[in-house]
């Protein structure tokens, strides 16, 4: 009996995130080169995305492309999410910048192409995601 009680509690733990996972898809834009890694920061809020402090990194190996263009997937629970990317050319983690300080490396947000200076506020590129959906997002990578 106990080891029927411990084999429920133990698929309950198991499979519980799964079944509140949702997908999330990835489409990826105007990539300009197979150099380095795409690097996406999932964040929660304007807060966190301010102080660059992401709910989630996921890192991702360029192969795949074709005509500057690739996918990736991964889960989220529901919730409200905004995606940001930079293109990592060099693979060292963080965002390259001239001696002006404008970005040497290519960055996006989710359904969402930033022409401005100053980073977007949050509102800008968010979105939510609800039990039993797929999400379809698209980042356009931008280059200074």
């Amino acid at each position: 009996m106990i080891r029927i009680i411990l084999l429920h509690i133990f698929l309950f733990l198991v499979y519980t995130p799964i079944l509140y996972s949702q997908d999330v898809e990835v489409t990826i834009t105007g990539i300009r080169s197979e150099k380095g890694q795409i690097a996406i920061g999932v964040f929660k809020d304007n807060e966190t995305f301010q102080k660059e402090d992401a709910f989630l990194d996921k890192q991702y190996i360029k192969k795949d492309i074709s005509d500057g263009k690739m996918t990736v997937k991964f889960n989220l629970e529901p919730g409200i999410y905004g995606l940001s990317l930079l293109d990592d050319e060099n693979s060292n983690g963080k965002m390259e910048y001239n001696f002006l300080g404008i970005p040497k490396e290519g960055f996006g947000f989710s359904d969402y192409y930033h022409t401005g200076i100053t980073k977007p506020r949050f509102d800008a590129f968010k979105f939510g995601i609800s039990n039993g959906q797929t999400k379809r997002i698209t980042i356009r990578i931008r280059y200074m």
